[in-house]
């Protein structure tokens, strides 16, 4: 069976598909060494460790890359794409096409720009029926920020109208990161007939009422890059005995913090 046939079945087993997202290969390679079924990228950490911003288009070459070093793994491995590093629908699809030769076996596209816009819906519809055709095999998780750029209360009305039209271009799975509400959760389930994806939120997302409501992958997104940075800056402060100190990093913190 091929990578991308494994890991279209991944989405159907008897508990979501519980997505780790790596930065680099052996960031990766431990999370297989760990016991899990398949890997996906966090384009934050990507960014961040070449001393980029993320959502900004800027690392293609670095997720490409990584990419290539991940195909290497023996689990399927998923790459997030950001908007694809192109508003042009052509390069989107040429960038699917060779992250497919590589054997990578699915890619998160998100409709979210980097001027804190979503992508007009013909045109995500547009990109996502692109993708399909140029690399059917890749496994196409549609994302929305309808969620994660609300300024305030979030659209569900959009999101369920954009999930429904990323279904019917052809996606594989949508994806709604920032979602946690129960009712907001089930409108989603319902509205389309694919596996619908969370990201997971400490203290706001249970894995288990997730499975409840009928989510098939629960994802890490920058989580265990940000832990990590937490990590090894405690490590350091140890040695003066201070490691206690050691900050939290939010997504906000580690973009200010390349971007100085």
């Amino acid at each position: 069976m091929t990578r991308p046939e494994t890991f279209h079945d991944l989405h159907r087993g008897d508990r979501p598909l519980l997505l780790p997202n790596a930065w680099d290969f052996a960031t990766g390679a431990a999370l297989v060494k760990a016991g899990f079924s398949a890997v996906g990228t966090t384009s934050l950490g990507v960014a961040a460790a070449a001393g980029k911003t993320d959502a900004t288009g800027d690392a293609r070459d670095e997720t490409l890359a990584l990419a290539r070093n991940l195909s290497r793994l023996p689990v399927p491995v998923t790459v997030d794409i950001e908007g694809g590093f192109s508003t042009r629908v052509a390069d989107v699809a040429e960038l699917a096409t060779e992250l497919a030769s590589f054997g990578i076996a699915g890619v998160n596209l998100e409709d979210g720009r980097a001027d804190g816009t979503l992508a007009p819906l013909d045109h995500q519809t547009t990109t996502i029926a692109a993708v399909k055709r140029a690399a059917p095999q890749l496994f196409l998780n549609a994302r929305t920020d309808t969620f994660w750029l609300a300024d305030g209360e979030p659209d569900l009305k959009e999101t369920l109208r954009r999930v429904r039209a990323f279904a019917e271009a052809g996606a594989d799975g949508v994806f709604v990161p920032g979602i946690a509400a129960d009712d907001d959760v089930r409108a989603v389930v319902e509205a389309v007939d694919l596996p619908v994806n969370v990201l997971f939120m400490p203290g706001k997302t249970d894995v288990g009422r997730l499975a409840e409501l009928g989510v098939r992958r629960v994802s890490t997104g920058s989580l265990l890059f940000r832990k990590a940075l937490q990590a090894a800056v405690a490590a350091a402060l140890d040695v003066t005995g201070h490691g206690e100190d050691a900050p939290a990093f939010s997504y906000g913190d580690i973009q200010d913090l390349v971007s100085r």
